[in-house]
């Protein structure tokens, strides 16, 4: 039987389908645009055309499927209503379960993010951790959860939710900017660095991806999947600089003119459509730590980060370097 990826066209989805492939496993996948799919149809996946928020499409998409892996999400973009994150992130989810329960699928993965935790006050934050999510992204990811332990119930199908943080590696452009400012010597620093930030390594998280799916004791449960290292920003700046070959930066710049400007920013530019130029989501990337323990999928599913943050920092500048990218 298939096993269905959802959301193949980016990073996460992209790599996971790969992984899966290489694993000798039958790959399909659901994408809106076949164009941007034609390197995964090349690699010999099955493509489905349609849409989350479609119905008939996840019918299409889950028939004869044992597993379904649902990493599509509707990520941060300006000018969007509340209306469409919900409708990906959480009420597709729901339905994505239900139409998943009736064509016999054995188990669905759903991703989430670590990002439902908002701001850790008492690091490392485990999966029973309180639950602050602090913008529309995260807002939907929350109800997601809910809504697919909901499903999952009234259906009698197994659910497991993954917890990803700090997703990173060959090919990724969300830690781009941070890469490639250290190792142009150009990288902003606000506030102190001293707050944590907890980085995955991609090829760890598809395994623990796979784990999720195929570990028995993993049904209805919640796992934070995340690296092995936990450094504070300052650490890690000054590690990839040191990968790099570049001097770290040492210049801190107070928080508040930014958050302020921000502020401003998204006041003028998100109610016609425009990305803005600086936001606040992007200076509380200097402010909020992100640290999580792992124990519990450590425990439960024998999950075990392989790459180290140095080797791991290495594979993905190197990427970068070779494809132009820095």
């Amino acid at each position: 039987m298939a096993e269905l990826v959802t959301g193949a066209t980016g990073f996460t989805g992209g790599h996971l389908a790969r992984t899966l492939m290489a694993r000798g496993r039958r790959v399909r996948v659901l994408v809106r645009d076949r164009r941007r799919a034609t390197d995964l149809e090349a690699a010999g996946m099955e493509l489905v055309e349609g849409d989350l928020r479609d119905r008939a499409s996840l019918e299409r998409a889950v028939a004869g499927v044992e597993r379904v892996y649902n990493i599509a999400a509707m990520y941060r973009q300006a000018g969007l209503p509340a209306d469409v994150y919900r409708a990906v992130n959480a009420l597709a989810v729901r339905d994505l379960i239900e139409v998943s329960a009736r064509a016999g699928v054995k188990r669905v993965v759903h991703c989430s993010t670590v990002g439902v935790h908002g701001d850790v006050e008492h690091p490392p934050a485990g999966e029973d951790a309180p639950l602050k999510p602090g913008d529309v992204y995260q807002e939907t990811k929350v109800e997601g959860e809910r809504l697919a332990l909901e499903a999952s119930q009234r259906a009698g199908i197994e659910v497991t939710i993954a917890r990803p943080s700090g997703i990173y590696g060959p090919g990724d452009r969300r830690l781009l900017k941070l890469f490639r400012g250290v190792a142009r010597g150009r990288f902003p620093f606000l506030g102190s660095g001293n707050i944590y930030y907890h980085l995955t390594y991609i090829d760890d998280l598809c395994e623990g991806f796979r784990l999720c799916a195929e570990t028995p004791a993993g049904a209805g449960r919640t796992y934070i999947l995340a690296g092995g290292e936990v450094t504070t920003l300052n650490e890690l700046v000054n590690l990839v600089a040191d990968v790099a070959g570049v001097k770290p930066p040492t210049l801190h710049l107070p928080v508040w003119p930014f958050w302020l400007a921000g502020a401003a920013c998204e006041a003028v530019c998100a109610p016609i459509g425009i990305e803005p130029p600086l936001y606040r989501r992007r200076v509380d990337f200097y402010t909020k730590s992100r640290a999580f323990d792992i124990s519990r999928a450590r425990a439960e599913l024998g999950y075990a980060p392989q790459v180290g943050l140095r080797d791991g920092i290495r594979r993905t500048l190197d990427w970068y370097r070779q494809h132009g990218w820095l």
